[in-house]
Formats: structure tokens, sequence, C-alpha cells
């Protein structure tokens, strides 16, 4: 009898499959490993725009500007140690992480913006940083069946793997 799966098996490299389970375990992941670079620019370019007093389209798009920087940067520097040349690894950290930062970015600024005072509380403001905490923990969920999908079809981090 044939073996039915949740979703086809998905080919990562040297004939690793995933599928099912091992596949959402490796788009979350994944995602928090977008997370971490997100979290990193998002909170720093959040913090300095509202220090300097930024109007907040200012903050927003420094915050999405560092977000990409980090993300990448998580990327590029482990690919650059496994003997990638620069623009190689710059290639495969785009290939890997684009569509992951744009999604979790478009999530977590659409939430924060949604937040009624929350860029203009402050950073002593408890809603400041609660709504910069809401903002990634549900651009976190919305983004895992995203990075699902595109390792599912041997796309985003999925391309990452072969550097490990």
């Amino acid at each position: 009898m044939s073996q039915v799966h949740e979703n086809p098996p998905t080919s990562l490299h040297h004939g690793d499959t995933l599928h099912g389970r091992a596949l959402t375990s490796t788009a979350i992941t994944a995602t928090l490993h977008c997370l971490t670079g997100c979290a990193i620019g998002e909170v720093l370019g959040m913090v300095i725009g509202t220090a300097l007093g930024w109007h907040n389209a200012a903050t927003i798009v420094l915050s999405i500007a560092l977000a990409f920087v980090f993300g990448y940067s998580l990327t590029i520097l482990p690919v650059l140690r496994a003997g990638l040349a620069l623009k190689a690894a710059l290639g495969v950290a785009l290939a890997a992480d684009t569509v992951s930062i744009l999604v979790m970015e478009i999530v977590d600024n659409t939430v924060i913006v949604a937040v009624p005072g929350a860029m203009d509380a402050g950073l002593t403001s408890w809603l400041f940083w609660a709504a910069l905490a809401g903002s990634l923990v549900i651009a976190f969920v919305l983004t895992v069946p995203v990075n699902r999908m595109l390792i599912a079809r041997g796309r985003g981090h999925a391309v990452v793997h072969a550097y490990h």
C-alpha cells in the first residue's frame, strides 16, 4: 500500500526530504532565524527614531532598512564561513530571506502602527514596548506558514541548508 503524506516530500540537499511535522519544524526554525534579525533591526530602528523624535514614517523606514541589514547579515556570515565568496553569499541571503523578512516587516509595522498611540508613546512607555513585542509575535506567527510553503518548494531558507 502506498503511503500518503500530509504534504509531498521536499528535497533540501543530499537526498534529505521534509514533510509534515519535520517541514513545520524547519519552517519554525527558519522563522525564528528571520525573527532574530528582524527584531534586532526593528527594535534598533524604533529606538533610534523615537529617541531622535523622528516622524513615524522615517522611524518605520529606518526600522525596515535595519531589519533587512541584520536579517541578511545573520545568513551571510555563516555562509561566508562555509567558504562562499561575498557575492555568492549575498545571493544566498537574498534568496533565503527576502520573502520572509518582507512578510515579517509588513506585518509587524502594520500592527505597531495600528495600535493607537504606540508610535508616539515614547521609549519609557509600556505601550511602546508592548506594541513592539506584540507586533513581532504576530509577525512570527503569520510568517511561519509562508516559510513552510517556501521550504516545501525548495526556496527560502531551504537554499541555506546546502551550506550548513
